[in-house]
């Protein structure tokens, strides 16, 4: 069995993520003892052998609907988000004069990957609807790493998941070096799957518990209030712009 909680698991966040996966293992009655770090998610989100995992918004719609289980959405009530849904914070250098996304039309964007709901999909849909998309792209692999680049200079903008912000500014010292410009409209968070053909109300049930028996500090660490059920039709409805390269103004 594969269990693995990839998408908010900075070094101070894993040791409060072992201790989710032990309570929601405790509480299933199944599973690995460790979680999988590292490898390819693609492969590991389509594993018939999954018994849980967390994906983005983008690939769930654009690849994986049909063919996993949806089982929940975490609740991480973020500022300015309903329940269950989360946005992109578009940051900047702190120095930077321009105060506006307006006035960042020509500026170089760092995304952390075209398969990104927060780092391209939701951004560039946002810029569209000002009128203008961004053409100077800069991939950079991770959301640390496009606050990175706009850090050291070499972009000028990027879009950050919220919560992956909330994280920064707790835990890493690029943050210091930041400022928001923008943020998107509301979507719903990464949603966590099973395989295909598992029982996914049983994982939900067991995450259910497993939040109620974490410590409130681990809880805290997490930015972890509860699990809510969204119909797919939630994810599939966000709109989903063209791949990097394809883009238009």
């Amino acid at each position: 069995m594969i269990a693995s909680l990839p998408m908010y698991d900075l070094p101070a966040l894993q040791g409060a993520n072992d201790r989710y996966w032990q309570a929601i293992r405790a509480r299933l009655g199944q599973g690995p003892e460790r979680l999988t770090r590292g490898g390819d998610l693609r492969a590991q989100w389509l594993h018939p052998d999954l018994i849980l995992s967390q994906t983005c918004g983008y690939p769930y719609r654009a690849h994986l609907h049909g063919k996993v289980t949806l089982v929940g959405t975490p609740d991480y009530r973020l500022p300015g988000c309903p329940p269950g849904h989360y946005r992109s914070i578009f940051v900047a250098r702190a120095d930077d004069a321009r105060d506006s996304l307006d006035a960042f039309r020509d500026a170089r964007f760092a995304f952390n990957e075209a398969l990104s709901q927060s780092g391209w999909a939701a951004p560039l849909t946002h810029a569209r609807a000002l009128g203008f998309a961004f053409e100077h792209l800069c991939e950079t692999g991770g959301h640390l790493n496009s606050a990175l680049a706009v850090a050291e200079g070499q972009a000028d903008l990027a879009a950050l998941d919220a919560l992956t912000w909330v994280f920064l500014q707790r835990h890493h010292e690029v943050a210091r070096s930041l400022k928001e410009v923008d943020a998107t409209v509301p979507t719903p968070v990464l949603p966590y799957i099973c395989a295909k053909g598992r029982d996914g109300d049983a994982v939900f049930s067991a995450i259910a518990l497993a939040i109620t028996d974490l410590s409130a500090e681990d809880r805290q660490t997490l930015h972890l209030r509860g699990i809510l059920r969204l119909p797919p039709e939630s994810y599939l409805a966000v709109a989903t712009p063209p791949p990097p390269g394809t883009v238009t103004g």
